[in-house]
């Protein structure tokens, strides 16, 4: 499992050499597909691999062979509302397939790879598996509703004379007659699953003509027609019914608008709402096939959104239109007594026939290749070890074949049951956890507001995944109870043994940010996190002193406190443990463990008069009824740790070598630093303030502006996507959520290799890869650069220590600091590439004034040099 997260982007779009991809990437990532020795050629579009799939799963044998049932005995309006809670069930577990599928590169395995990337391998496996067996019991059931369809056709019966039928019938026939069906799908399904998408491309088509055919048929069908059903009854009986045909009659309509549930004929229990829309559901079941073809589409981040959603509408159209035709037109005895009643009142009937088979057919044939791509992801990620080890397998073209085969061994085992709606529940309940399991994925992502969970897909919201969630739950246990309940053990069980079993990978693990999240904070109001859980933080402007904060993955430094409030509502992880250290921050640098901090965030070096900013909180002045406040924090409490910020005029507790020397030691640690300016001007941050951040511009200059050479390349390093990653949290906290973001771009315009139009060109890439909406504005920077380097100089006690320094002069700095101050005077927070502090101290002073110069005046402004890799194209 060491290859299953790679890296961000191809070198393509980095614009790094192979020797310099600061980024680590491959170059596969910039068709998203995942870096694997044996990475198979993506080749089917939104139409073929996603579209034609889902509407020939969600057709399947509901569509001609189950109409009549769930009309016959639910009536109309009974129908109408199981479709409608059906397909509204679906709709919402489509919003959360639509979001996670759209939040990075999807690979192979579809639904278990959205889940398992997203909620981490315990929760993923466990789901996966459970959702595999579903897709084994849906082909089974298709191919017991191919079967039944064949019977009613060919198979003997006593009471007519045709010579076509010549089959034997019997529970044995049956499955006997399956597995040949069976048989036929799994040679298909071997040859691979590029050629069942073109065929089933011509499926469809037959489908389709079949479909008209029925439209059709009551119009050219005016006069009533008359039927004899006969059925094998208990003790050998000949039951037999008379059964009518009305055409369009208002009559026929009002007698079928209400229930009337009986006895089923295939099964011969008494049917209820719960049963007929276990029946039912099974038309839905269809919606992940597009999904589940994932590794083979060529975008599936767009193909899987806009195909599901047009073949979800399009079936939904279909039903009601049938289920309005169908009550309309027959009596209650025929559909009930007739589930093939269909072809009884077809202008040709063979037309419904070739449907029926076409139909369960590709149903079948989707469900198994489905399948066997879940069991092959699953393989691969070596989850279930040995058992399923050899389903890794696959041909020189691509083809799990080994899967493909576990796949086909199950189903022959579930079309021991016979009759398709014995298992048609059990399906359901598997079908309706896999799609809550797809629900509570996309809302534990959107409640622990992970930082790169950024789906281009907007139209969801964490109460359409709850709701999708609840819907799911309570009708797994009006379906069936015993299976609802038996399903769940089974997941929980196979969650605890992933839990102590599977290795340690680098997907994301919800529990975690959850839990990161949830940890209490030294105080709720003061450490009120919007941004929550962030792979790396966006800090705050405080001046160094030596109270020390260290926060889940973050260390804090700091003692301009009024500058905190800001850190700690729209960067850090909720979760902050609060820590005492008055000597030196590497100790605390040094934490290991699930919270160790990855980031030093300081304030700036400046001359502004230090104020206690917890003072003026609210939180610490009014205590609690007596005992303080929940987690204990008093004022007096808070002294104790953190006696009282510096004087104006007493000396500074570090001196600029120090504070420089914390810099270059945090980031020899390879940790991330970020130091905060002017932030005691930020207006609109106060506990009271409503705002979502609509007025409000946060501006990024992802280049390294005192060092124009680095910028003439279109290249991007690891803190430029550091820089991008922490603007992108900010934007969204919900007092910033609705913030424009704007990234600047300084060129040479006048240069004659016109390298500056590669570079915008690289940024937009690079923004649609990462999901980051962001308008970008192309700097031209020729009169800065022209005063850059024009004094060099070389100190004389550095010979033979370090490289010669480049003095940078002031006519430069002052030139960059314009240049900021003209294009973004407007903004709320400005962030700013900081460069990497001198080899040497006796070079600190100078570095700091450098900075110094470039950010007076700005307003809040963020410096920020980052080495952790924070972003990535894959879920």
């Amino acid at each position: 499992m060491s290859n299953e997260h790679t890296p961000l982007l191809a070198h393509g779009v980095c614009g790094l050499s192979a020797d310099n991809a600061v980024c680590g990437i491959g170059e596969s990532e910039s068709t998203g597909e995942a870096s694997t020795p044996n990475a198979v050629p993506r080749k089917l579009n939104t139409f073929f691999g996603v579209m034609v799939p889902t509407v020939l799963s969600m057709f399947s044998i509901v569509l001609f062979l189950r109409t009549g049932f769930v009309v016959g005995h639910a009536g109309l309006l009974q129908g109408l509302v199981m479709l409608l809670v059906a397909y509204t069930i679906i709709s919402l577990t489509i919003l959360s397939i639509c979001a996670i599928s759209t939040n990075g590169a999807v690979q192979g395995g579809g639904a278990y790879f959205m889940i398992s990337r997203s909620l981490g391998p315990e929760f993923g496996g466990s789901i996966g598996l459970m959702f595999f067996l579903a897709k084994v019991c849906a082909c089974g059931v298709y191919v017991l509703g191919l079967v039944e369809a064949l019977l009613d056709i060919f198979g003997q019966d006593p009471a007519s004379s045709s010579a076509l039928r010549v089959l034997p019938q019997g529970s044995w026939y049956t499955v006997l007659y399956s597995s040949i069906v069976l048989l036929l799908v799994l040679m298909v399904c071997l040859v691979g699953a590029h050629i069942f998408a073109r065929t089933s491309f011509l499926i469809l088509l037959v489908v389709t003509i079949s479909l008209l055919s029925i439209y059709i048929s009551p119009l050219a069908l005016t006069t009533p027609l008359k039927f004899l059903v006969t059925h094998q009854g208990p003790g050998n009986q000949t039951l037999t019914y008379n059964a009518s045909y009305t055409g369009f009659n208002g009559t026929t309509l009002k007698d079928n608008l209400g229930s009337g549930y009986t006895v089923d004929y295939s099964t011969g229990k008494v049917m209820s709402f719960a049963t007929v829309f276990a029946v039912m559901f099974t038309s839905c079941t269809g919606i992940m096939a597009g999904a589940n073809m994932s590794g083979e589409l060529k975008n599936p981040s767009a193909a899987i959104p806009k195909g599901t959603i047009i073949a979800v509408l399009y079936t939904f159209i279909v039903y009601v239109l049938l289920f309005i035709l169908a009550s309309s037109t027959c009596e209650r005895t025929l559909l009930v007594q007739d589930y093939g009643f269909f072809q009884r009142i077809n202008i040709w009937p063979p037309f419904v026939t070739i449907g029926i088979y076409c139909s369960a057919l590709s149903a079948a044939m989707c469900s198994l290749i489905g399948a066997s791509r879940i069991l092959h992801a699953l393989a691969l990620d070596q989850l279930f070890g040995f058992p399923l080890a050899p389903a890794a397998i696959t041909s020189s073209s691509g083809n799990p074949w080994v899967a493909v085969l576990y796949t086909w061994g199950l189903a022959q085992c579930v079309v021991f049951a016979g009759q398709l709606n014995a298992i048609a529940g059990l399906v359901t309940v598997f079908y309706l956890l896999a799609y809550a399991a797809v629900d509570l994925a996309c809302l534990a992502l959107e409640w622990a507001s992970a930082p790169n969970f950024r789906p281009t897909f907007q139209v969801f919201s964490w109460h359409t995944c709850l709701l999708g969630i609840l819907s799911c739950l309570v009708m797994m246990f009006v379906i069936n109870p015993v299976y609802s309940s038996a399903s769940i053990v089974v997941l929980l069980l196979l969650l605890l043994f992933l839990h102590y079993r599977s290795p340690t990978s680098s997907w994301g693990y919800i529990s975690q940010a959850l839990i990161f999240h949830q940890v209490p904070t030294p105080h709720t109001q003061t450490c009120t996190s919007t941004y929550k859980h962030t792979y790396g933080p966006v800090p705050g402007s405080c001046s160094v002193e030596r109270k020390h904060f260290a926060t889940g993955k973050n260390y804090l430094n700091l003692s301009n406190l009024e500058h905190f409030h800001f850190l700690m509502q729209n960067v850090f992880l909720r979760s902050m443990y609060l820590f005492s250290a008055f000597d030196y921050p590497p100790p605390l640098l040094s934490l290991q463990g699930g919270m160790k901090p990855n980031t030093l965030v300081l304030g700036f070096y400046d001359s502004c008069t230090p104020e206690d900013y917890f003072l003026q909180d609210p939180a610490f002045c009014e205590s609690k009824g007596s005992g303080g406040d929940d987690f204990g924090v008093d004022l007096p409490s808070l002294q104790a740790h953190f006696p009282p910020v510096r004087h104006v005029e007493s000396p500074r507790w570090l001196t600029p070598e120090e504070y420089v020397g914390i810099i270059s030691d945090a980031i020899k640690m390879s940790k991330n630093v970020c130091l905060g300016r002017y932030f005691f001007q930020l207006q609109g941050e106060d506990m009271g303030t409503k705002t979502d951040g609509a007025e409000r511009i946060i501006d990024v200059w992802p280049l390294n502006l005192l060092q124009p050479s680095s910028t003439s390349a279109a290249s991007v390093d690891v803190c430029s996507l550091f820089l991008l990653q922490m603007a992108c949290v900010l934007n969204m906290a919900s007092r910033w959520r609705h913030a424009k973001m704007r990234i600047f771009l300084c060129v040479e315009a006048e240069s004659s290799d016109q390298g500056w139009v590669v570079k915008e060109e690289t940024y937009r890439e690079l923004l649609r890869k990462l999901r980051i909406r962001a308008s970008i504005k192309i700097v031209p920077w020729d009169y800065v650069v022209q005063l850059y380097g024009q004094k060099q100089t070389q100190n004389p006690e550095l010979e033979g220590l370090t490289k010669p320094a480049q003095a940078l002069s002031e006519d430069f700095l002052s030139a960059v600091n314009s240049m900021l101050m003209e294009h973004s005077a407007e903004a709320a927070v400005r962030f700013l590439y900081l460069p990497r502090p001198p080899a040497h101290s006796s070079q600190s002073q100078k570095y700091l004034s450098q900075l110094e110069a470039v950010t007076y005046g700005l307003g809040p402004t963020l410096l920020i040099h980052g080495l952790t890799p924070v972003t990535c194209t894959e879920l």
